[in-house]
């Protein structure tokens, strides 16, 4: 009995943890930096024609010369979610 508890216990702990992929990109996101789409705030058009929730990349490069590549998410009231940032390294390979 009290094995069984205990096994009810864990389960409600880790299926409490879960998300799914709606709940996932809930939070307010990553804060835009210069280059984001959404660094001066939304953008005036709206993405109407894309489907809810749909992903898509913007690459640029940044104040410090970086390649930055952001991954954004459209959400049901159509503004843009910045989901993912990466920074992409820069190699100097000199023959010298």
């Amino acid at each position: 009995m009290k094995r069984s508890i205990g096994f009810g216990l864990v389960f409600a702990v880790v299926l409490a943890g879960c998300t799914t992929g709606a709940g996932y990109y809930s939070s307010a996101g990553l804060a835009p930096i210069p280059g984001s789409i959404t660094y001066n705030g939304q953008p005036r058009t709206k993405l109407t024609k894309s489907p809810v929730g749909s992903p898509f990349p913007h690459s640029f490069t940044d104040q410090w010369g970086r390649q930055v590549e952001e991954i954004y998410i459209i959400r049901p009231d159509r503004s843009l979610l910045i989901a993912e940032r990466h920074y992409r390294p820069v190699f100097a390979l000199d023959d010298d």
